[in-house]
């Protein structure tokens, strides 16, 4: 059997499995010896609503306040833009920016030489494929294309989710 792991990104509150159940309109006795459990009552994006229990929930997920750079990372894949609290602009975040190919016309032989390679011989157009990447919003509202993380960005764990 293969191993897998995933992501997903949920909305969750503490909730006993006494109290989940009473939410779903099922009742059952108090006495029930794990009436009491604790665990957290999940809404997926879907809409779906389960109950876990709480180990194996907080084995499973974080707050996205306190998460580490390859939840952050997992985030920017599926579309969403991420920041850390720590950083001191204000309107600080980071996204993916989708690959594209842009069209290179009249280029100079030098500048043919600086992107291609040195004596590279082009005919008329050609284009320039850009790889998908993350790009940066800095506070100051300019961009940063290919932002780079840097090891502290890489080891924290105070990534936020931003919507």
């Amino acid at each position: 059997m293969k191993t897998y792991i995933g992501t997903k990104l949920i909305k969750a509150e503490p909730m006993n499995r006494l109290e989940f159940n009473a939410f779903n309109g099922v009742t059952i006795p108090k006495s029930d010896a794990h009436a009491r459990d604790e665990g957290y009552k999940v809404l997926y994006e879907d809409g779906y609503v389960s109950w876990s229990p709480k180990d194996v929930f907080e084995k499973a997920y974080r707050e996205t306040g306190c998460m580490g750079f390859e939840g952050a990372i997992n985030l920017l894949k599926k579309g969403y833009r991420v920041a850390r609290k720590g950083w001191n602009g204000k309107g600080m975040f980071i996204y993916m920016t989708s690959g594209s190919i842009v069209p290179v016309v009249n280029l100079k032989q030098e500048t043919v030489d600086a992107i291609f390679g040195e004596n590279a011989l082009l005919e008329g157009d050609t284009t320039v494929i850009i790889q998908p990447h993350i790009d940066m919003k800095a506070a100051d509202g300019t961009i940063t294309i290919g932002w780079n993380a840097s090891q502290v960005d890489m080891q924290a764990e105070d990534w936020l989710l931003l919507k």
